[in-house]
C-alpha cells in the first residue's frame, strides 16, 4: 500500500482543506469537531491526488547521482515554467502585424522547452545501471555532429557549438579512461540549463524595455531568441 501523501508538501492540498474549514465554520456554521476532521481528510486527499500525477522518480545505483539528477530535473521544469510566462508576455506585447514574424520566433523557443523535462527523463533511464551513458563511438559521432554545426554557424551560435566540441571532447576523455561520464554529463547539461535561463531572462527584460519602433532594438530581441535557441540545440545533444 502506498504511503499517505503529506498535505504539508502539497499547497493547493492545504489551501482546499483551509478553504473547507472558514466555509464550514462562518457560513455553514458546522461545529469545529466536524469541520477540522473534514479540512483534514480534504487536504490529505487532495495530496494523495497530486502526488499520484507526479512523474516516477527515477534512482540511480549512486545516491549522490541521484540527488544531481533530481536538481537537474528542478532546473529543467523551473526553465519550463520561465519560458511559459515569456510566451505569454510576448503574446501581449509583440501585437502589431510586421511583429508577428517576431513574435513567432519568441514562442517557437520557448516551445522547445516544454520537451526538456522529458528529454532527462529519457537520460535518466538511459543512466540506469551504466557506468557510461555512451559508448566512445556514440560520443566521438556527437562530436562530429558538433564540429559540423561549428563550419555551418558564425558568431554567438559558433562559439556555442565550441563549447559543446569541448564538453564532449572531455567525456571521450572520461569514457576511454573508463571512468563514469554520468556526473560530467549531468553538471554540463546544469550549466546548459543555466545559460538558458540566463538568455531567457535577457529576453524578458529586453521585451520590457525595448522600443519596437527601432529596428535595432527589435534585431537585438531576435539574437536573443536565436541564441536561446542555440543553447536548448546544445541540450539536446547532450539528452539525446
Amino acid at each position: 500500500m502506498n504511503q499517505l501523501a503529506n498535505p504539508l508538501h502539497y499547497p493547493l492540498a492545504v489551501l482546499a482543506g483551509g478553504i473547507f474549514l472558514i466555509a464550514g465554520v462562518r457560513l455553514v456554521r458546522l461545529p469545529s469537531v466536524v469541520a477540522i476532521p473534514g479540512a483534514a481528510a480534504i487536504a490529505t486527499a487532495g495530496a494523495a491526488v497530486l502526488k499520484t500525477r507526479e512523474p516516477a522518480t527515477i534512482e540511480l545505483d549512486n545516491p549522490a547521482l541521484s540527488k544531481e539528477l533530481q536538481a537537474v530535473r528542478q532546473q529543467a521544469q523551473k526553465l519550463t515554467q520561465t519560458a511559459d510566462l515569456l510566451k505569454t508576455e510576448a503574446t501581449q506585447v509583440l501585437t502589431n502585424a510586421h511583429q508577428m514574424e517576431l513574435l513567432g520566433t519568441v514562442q517557437y523557443a520557448c516551445d522547445r522547452t516544454d520537451a526538456l523535462p522529458a528529454q532527462i527523463d529519457q537520460l535518466a533511464r538511459r543512466m540506469q545501471g551504466k557506468d557510461s551513458l555512451l559508448s566512445v563511438a556514440d560520443l566521438e559521432k556527437q562530436l562530429q555532429d558538433v564540429q559540423a554545426k561549428i563550419q555551418s554557424n558564425s558568431g554567438v551560435a559558433q562559439i556555442q557549438w565550441q563549447n559543446l566540441a569541448q564538453r564532449l571532447e572531455r567525456n571521450i576523455a572520461l569514457a576511454q579512461q573508463g571512468e563514469d561520464t554520468r556526473q560530467a554529463q549531468l553538471a554540463q547539461l546544469s550549466t546548459l540549463i543555466a545559460e538558458a535561463g540566463g538568455v531567457l531572462q535577457q529576453l524578458q527584460n529586453k521585451l520590457r524595455t525595448t522600443d519596437f519602433t527601432s529596428a535595432v532594438a527589435t534585431e537585438e530581441l531576435r539574437e536573443l531568441s536565436d541564441e536561446f535557441k542555440g543553447v536548448q540545440e546544445s541540450v539536446e545533444v547532450l539528452v539525446g
